[in-house]
């Protein structure tokens, strides 16, 4: 059988596109969203479509919409058959790996331990040949249960007595609020809102408060968590003596500082007289010594 030139570039195109062919995959992750919760260790599923080996492809994790667009997006790569790390994202230094072994059965999921407050977001899974890529992005929401509310005395403020309210450690951001005796919301300012190296929130809520019949007050703090609420209270009772030392104190520093004032202003009217009067007895003196200093010289004259 002879081959022709054409027969030849045939066969040769058949076995490129069967090879190109060959290489081809899908990339598939989770139909769901990972909940995670702060501390705990877990797994980003990513696999190839049909099992193919990954172990000579490029796999790299990487973060999705961070508030930053200057920061880095990497979490893990891996290139050229081993791990690289020279731009990853600082806060998953030490906390990301691959499962080695499974690269060759085309799991290319990614073990991220530890999880914190900033690991909550969006990641890409994207594995790359020399012909061919594909990509699959994972959900991850963190969890995380603080502090029940911690309650402190401010001192006196316009209006009454400043109370504080502070809790940490949450993930999502939770809310705050003030209730008296009867759980009726009391007025208070925007909450103040902080986040710690982990991405966990601190909280503060303040708000003045007058003397009441029980002195009793709340600090409620609700967090949403996809389908569920999570609620914690912490109350408060001040003794009207210690209202009363405050408020005492704070009148008997205003009474103070209004005397002071007083004072001052006397003194200060006192000095500006005495100066006048001083510096009026000098002009007239002076002037009572000149006209004796023409007379001496009339009567010099004179004579």
């Amino acid at each position: 059988m002879m081959w022709t030139w054409t027969d030849c570039l045939c066969v040769t195109l058949l076995l490129l596109l069967q090879r190109a062919g060959s290489e081809k995959f899908e990339v598939l992750g989770p139909t769901r969203a990972i909940v995670a919760v702060a501390g705990d260790d877990i797994i980003l599923p990513c696999y190839i479509k049909p099992n193919i080996s990954a172990e000579d492809m490029r796999v790299d994790w990487f973060r999705v919409n961070l508030p930053d667009p200057q920061s880095n997006i990497r979490v893990h790569l891996y290139q050229d058959g081993r791990d690289k790390y020279h731009d990853q994202i600082r806060s998953y230094e030490g906390r990301t790996s691959l499962f080695k072994e499974e690269l060759k059965k085309g799991n290319t999921s990614l073990k991220l331990t530890r999880v914190q407050g900033t690991d909550d977001g969006q990641y890409k899974c994207l594995v790359q040949s020399k012909t061919h890529y594909d990509d699959a992005t994972i959900q991850v929401h963190i969890r995380a249960i603080g502090s029940k509310p911690e309650l402190s005395i401010e001192g006196q403020k316009e209006g009454g007595m400043g109370l504080l309210c502070v809790s940490k450690g949450w993930f999502p951001e939770p809310e705050l609020e003030w209730l008296d005796s009867e759980g009726v919301t009391l007025s208070a300012g925007p909450s103040e809102t902080d986040r710690d190296y982990k991405g966990f929130y601190i909280v503060k809520l303040k708000t003045i408060v007058k003397e009441t019949d029980t002195n009793h007050f709340t600090c409620r703090l609700r967090q949403r968590q996809l389908s569920e609420q999570i609620n914690m209270e912490t109350e408060f009772h001040i003794s009207s003596e210690l209202i009363l030392v405050h408020t005492d104190t704070w009148r008997v520093a205003f009474a103070v500082i209004v005397s002071l004032s007083i004072v001052l202003v006397v003194i200060l009217a006192f000095t500006i007289w005495r100066c006048n009067r001083l510096s009026n007895d000098y002009d007239a003196s002076k002037a009572k010594h000149s006209q004796e200093l023409v007379k001496d010289e009339h009567s010099l004259e004179l004579s």
